[in-house]
């Protein structure tokens, strides 16, 4: 069995870790830990990549721009 578990680091608690000892029981298993790099991720394909350095370069040159009323509840 395979997975993939992605939270932050201040989320891993003694819970999480009963968890993955219940799930996998007496079996060995192997965790690897490394930082997540979203923006890497997001660059990968060609047409994320377009739209996110045309999203940039519309917030450099204020254009496309929407803005949102928060209301107050």
């Amino acid at each position: 069995m395979y997975s993939t578990y992605r939270l932050k680091a201040n989320e891993l608690d003694s819970k999480f870790i009963e968890n993955l000892k219940t799930l996998f029981e007496d079996k060995e298993i192997e965790i690897a830990v490394y930082e997540v790099d979203e923006t890497e991720y997001l660059l990968k394909s060609d047409a994320n990549r377009r739209r996110l350095l045309e999203a940039i370069d519309n917030v450099k040159n204020e254009k496309n721009l929407i803005q949102v009323e928060m209301m107050k509840i």
